[in-house]
């Protein structure tokens, strides 16, 4: 595969850090980027990624710092107390590892590129000219600069209080990315792939719910509401709690369940005593049930949470209580499910079915 079809993109993604692999598509470069060992495929990005590793740095030819633990040995002293400020304040705000580890890494980046200048000397053309680097050089995605203009954003803002200083530089806009939704049949195919007791339980769970796969295997025991029927899902993302309907047919399932596996304080315990189970775990039993079913759509256990959303909008439900059975703090974000929903495209009729068109 020639070198020169592809780029690559060093950042982190899901709290990892990783290398975004990306070319014209084509299937000799899906060929060969299938191959590749631990190779991933991001929604969000749209691109394939690997972890950043010697390994793919000497493949790929790389000479950019890794990001993480590397790049951070390779910050200068001048700027070393700018990094443990940037973290103490994270923390005293009390944000989630994953974010904190993103942001770090991702300010860590612009740390590494001063070397012995320090960074509280930076103006807004510096900064500027940074994050035009970024662009042209690194060519960062959109979603990787945003992230990056946004740990740096809270250096200057938050730890050193100059909250005018990024007004003059413009963001790169967003990508509009509509979640992939599976139809209700294809639900049904996909549930008729599980066997295992816990698996399905897990599964028709997400769904029944419009659950994240974190939010499923983090339930206790404690959190399923018979009386209410109701489940109450604790600490999710952005540290906020929210109840949910608790179906009658996955009631009768989870005590059918429970009856089986006897559960202690986990409602799902993973393959050792006292751990949940595993989120990568679950996500690879719901690809393999998608492999089995046929499911050609790019969808992953994400999609059981689009695909709850869509389907309430298109049974009538009010977009407003969507948004709080999903606990999205935007409207904006519930919105997404409006532009795939088919409850007014079915009232669409073409002007190609107007057309007298002779059959072949």
């Amino acid at each position: 595969m020639e070198q020169a079809a592809i780029t690559y993109d060093l950042t982190t993604h899901k709290g990892q850090s990783v290398i975004f692999v990306r070319s014209a598509y084509n299937s000799e470069f899906n060929r060969w980027v299938r191959q590749l060992t631990g190779v991933r495929w991001s929604r969000s990005e749209k691109a394939w990624y690997v972890p950043d590793s010697p390994h793919y740095r000497n493949k790929f030819g790389l000479a950019l710092p890794l990001a993480g633990k590397d790049v951070l040995a390779q910050i200068a002293p001048v700027n070393q107390p700018a990094l443990q400020r940037f973290i103490e304040t994270l923390q005293l705000r009390s944000y989630s590892p994953s974010t904190l580890r993103t942001y770090r890494n991702e300010f860590a980046q612009l740390l590494y590129v001063l070397k012995t200048t320090s960074v509280d000397t930076l103006d807004p053309e510096r900064l500027r000219s940074y994050f035009l680097y970024c662009v042209n050089t690194l060519k960062l995605s959109e979603n990787t600069l945003h992230s990056r203009i946004n740990a740096i954003k809270f250096y200057f803002e938050q730890v050193l209080g100059r909250e005018r200083l990024f007004v003059e530089i413009p963001r790169p806009k967003k990508k509009l990315i509509l979640p992939n939704v599976l139809a209700v049949g294809q639900i049904g195919k996909l549930f008729a792939q599980l066997a295992n007791l816990k698996h399905k339980t897990m599964i028709y769970l997400a769904y029944s719910a419009g659950l994240r796969v974190s939010e499923v295997v983090n339930l206790k025991i404690k959190d399923i509401h018979s009386e209410r029927m109701v489940i109450n899902i604790r600490g999710a993302k952005g540290k906020k709690d929210r109840m949910v309907a608790l179906s009658q047919g996955i009631l009768e399932l989870l005590r059918k369940y429970y009856s089986v596996y006897k559960p202690k304080d986990w409602l799902f315990e993973g393959q050792y005593a006292g751990e949940p189970y595993s989120t990568r775990s679950l996500q690879q039993i719901f690809h393999r049930a998608k492999t089995s079913a046929r499911i050609l759509q790019d969808v992953t256990f994400h999609s059981l949470r689009h695909s709850y959303a869509t389907h309430l909008h298109e049974a009538g439900t009010d977009i407003k209580l969507i948004q709080e059975l999903l606990g999205h703090n935007d409207l904006k974000t519930t919105l997404r499910y409006t532009h795939v929903s088919n409850r007014t495209l079915a009232n669409v009729k073409s002007p190609f079915d107007s057309l007298n068109l002779e059959k072949e």
